[in-house]
């Protein structure tokens, strides 16, 4: 385990470190070596901290892996396991190209630099302050274990005091707006260098077997995907209903175990001859939720729902299955919009979790919903929206809700995406976008808004498998801020943005419904 978080700790005289959690605790009994690395700059580890997944904690973990082998106690086959930050380091480490690393678990792990942190070209500024306030306390605090051979603490007090160098995050990437964006301390091209996406040939060519977890409301959700699809490798991915921290109805201790047996014992269990997509649908009824595929995104019918306007001010319209005649929304945006405190995003930095009833935020921005559903219905896969905008600004930021809407009114979160307007351009991918629109968001391919004139933003919301009951709603609801969450630029006055609704600039959602199986 290869950890920014710290490898152990001393509390009230005790040391307390990775072995007291039940995936390693289990793999020792079961005759693994188990270890646990500090990286460059956190725990007891000397060094400077560069960033999140430097170059140069790639070259450490080159020179951690040739240590291990050389161990009396090691047969030359390596794992990894560990989840996020953890995660992606496995895959990073699977990139060198040691011969010796042979199965990796990354759970919930980041796969696009640039799409996390600048969502749409939009700053993520509440889990980068979040994060960065985090690790600057992990780097410094004096309850961080020395190793064995510091009897005195002196190599730790130096290793400490080394780390007030440390990069600060949110001074690194809040000056980095674009996908091209240079570092100017490192002129290093910070995105394509830290993105295991971009990096997915030669993660493939390690041919390191790679079974990832991830979840349905977790901050990664997409990043994997895109990843098990751009990956050769034996791989594996399973998909739960989870938040970043959660792993309920998942046996994750045994499917650690089945890996690693099968990848670094050889033992015949099976585990590569199963197919190779295994996710949960969310509402499913019990029995139905936890599915198999050969391959991802699974067998689905899109469909167009298209955005048709209503009398109502804050405007509230109807998603309806044909498109209308020519149709426009005024709304002036509203700052205070949210999609609340516990969410998919500030999980990620061990926050809330649980998102409350939507319906407030809805009525500050624009909803359409559809009549009730006659029949239950699955959506499976990555939802896409096209709006056509017009704005009396240059620019302004876009946040789009897909949402369930029970009986009783109670609007119930199931997906979003973001985009700012001047990243609309839509270019070729460097890699299998599955069709998705992927915006390239360089310096060079920014173009401001000119005020009044319609454009058209594309742009896919994060995967979902989500169980629509009958009798309830689909409702997309059109944002132009997350309050807390991002940091969208407050002009004042507030802009007018008009959303045109038909004809040749019809607004619509479209959804993959799961083809009867």
């Amino acid at each position: 385990m290869y950890t920014r978080y710290n490898r152990a700790v001393r509390q009230n005289g005790q040391v307390f470190d990775s072995m007291r959690m039940p995936v390693p605790r289990e793999l020792v009994r079961r005759g693994y070596a188990v270890a646990a690395v500090d990286v460059r700059g956190s725990g007891a580890s000397f060094g400077r901290y560069e960033g999140p997944f430097h170059p140069q904690e790639m070259r450490d973990a080159t020179e951690i892996m040739a240590w291990f082998v050389a161990q009396p106690w090691c047969d030359g086959n390596l794992g990894m396991y560990g989840g996020s930050y953890l995660g992606a380091v496995q895959l990073f480490a699977a990139a060198t190209g040691s011969p010796h690393l042979k199965a990796i678990v990354p759970e919930m792990a980041p796969g696009d630099l640039y799409a996390f942190t600048w969502v749409g070209g939009i700053y993520r500024d509440d889990f980068l302050a979040h994060w960065t306030a985090l690790t600057k306390m992990l780097d410094t605090q004096r309850a961080i274990a020395p190793v064995a051979a510091d009897a005195d603490g002196s190599l730790l007090e130096a290793a400490i005091a080394a780390h007030a160098a440390n990069r600060d995050t949110v001074e690194q990437y809040s000056d980095l707006p674009f996908r091209d964006s240079v570092d100017e301390e490192s002129q290093l091209a910070l995105y394509p260098a830290t993105s295991t996406l971009d990096h997915h040939a030669t993660i493939s060519r390690s041919g390191v077997a790679i079974y990832q977890i991830a979840g349905w409301l977790d901050c990664f959700t997409r990043d994997a995907l895109l990843l098990h699809a751009n990956l050769e490798n034996p791989r594996r991915i399973a998909i739960g209903p989870w938040f970043h921290q959660e792993r309920q109805e998942f046996d994750d201790l045994g499917e650690h175990l089945r890996w690693y047996d099968c990848w670094l014992k050889g033992i015949d269990n099976g585990i590569d001859e199963e197919p190779p997509v295994h996710y949960y649908v969310v509402g499913a009824p019990e029995g139905q939720r936890w599915r198999t595929a050969a391959a991802w995104p699974v067998p689905a019918k899109r469909e167009r729902l298209y955005f048709l306007p209503g009398a109502d001010i804050p405007a509230q319209g109807s998603l309806v299955p044909s498109a209308p005649a020519a149709g426009a929304i005024p709304y002036q945006v509203d700052y205070s919009t949210t999609c609340g405190t516990g969410n998919r995003w500030r999980n990620g930095y061990g926050g809330e979790k649980g998102y409350a009833d939507l319906a407030q935020n809805d009525a500050k921005g624009i909803s359409f919903t559809s009549s009730p559903q006659a029949e239950a219905r699955e959506v499976i896969g990555h939802p896409l929206v096209t709006l056509w905008i017009a704005s009396n600004a240059t620019d302004g930021d876009f946040f789009v809700y897909l949402e369930e809407v029970e009986p009783d009114g109670f609007s119930r979160y199931v997906t979003e995406g973001a985009l700012r307007a001047s990243h609309r351009a839509v270019q070729e991918p460097p890699y299998d976008c599955l069709g998705l629109p992927w915006h390239r968001s360089h310096a060079g391919d920014a173009e401001p808004v000119a005020p009044g004139v319609p454009v058209a933003l594309s742009l896919d919301l994060q995967p979902t498998a989500w169980y629509f009951d009958a009798g309830n709603r689909l409702r997309v609801t059109i944002t132009g801020a997350d309050a807390g969450n991002c940091a969208t630029p407050i002009l004042d006055p507030a802009p007018t943005v008009t959303l045109h609704t038909g004809a040749a600039r019809a607004s619509f959602v479209e959804l993959p419904f799961a083809i009867e199986r």
